[in-house]
């Protein structure tokens, strides 16, 4: 859907790179091996959001590194657009709130980059019934046709690994 709305593929991959999840940086030349595009399409893109006010920027020797300008009046609205393009809108609607005990949930994988993907990697912390998260998550990949992966930790598990698993890029979705 969003594809049909922003014919330019590099806008919806710089969009999910930095509007979806608000603390990811980077530079023009990360951005090219990332993306496989020629920096030159991506430069355009990325000077139409900084003009725009979408995109900070700040400056480090002779490199100039991105980030969404989350004091933007449009970023909420753009986060949640984004959040129903990939389904984290279903997958918060549909499971997490009926899970009951979930203590915090992370988004991780690719998604957590900012790069789009048919699969939606969480982390879940509480005291998560399995077989009801598993039935749950079953009908809401049938409605945003995107496969979910999770792991459930409880609360102690989670301390013992949490520098381990969120120095990988991730999204805190539910605190």
């Amino acid at each position: 859907m969003l594809d049909t709305l922003i014919t330019s593929k590099t806008r919806i991959k710089l969009l999910l790179k930095f509007f979806l999840n608000s603390k990811t940086s980077s530079y023009l030349r990360n951005l090219e091996s990332e993306f496989g595009e020629s920096t030159n399409s991506i430069r355009l893109e990325l000077n139409k959001f900084e003009e725009a006010g979408l995109l900070s920027t700040s400056t480090s020797g002779n490199k100039k590194l991105f980030k969404a300008n989350i004091k933007h009046p449009m970023f909420s609205d753009i986060q949640n657009i984004l959040m129903k393009y990939t389904g984290l809108d279903k997958i918060v609607e549909q499971v997490i709130v009926k899970l009951g005990n979930v203590e915090s949930v992370y988004l991780v994988g690719e998604l957590a980059k900012g790069l789009d993907s048919p699969i939606i990697d969480l982390i879940l912390v509480g005291d998560i019934n399995k077989a009801y998260l598993l039935n749950l998550t079953e009908k809401t990949e049938r409605l945003i046709h995107k496969k979910v992966r999770f792991v459930t930790f409880s609360a102690t598990e989670f301390e013992q690994q949490k520098t381990k698993l969120l120095e990988q890029p991730h999204i805190e979705i539910l605190n």
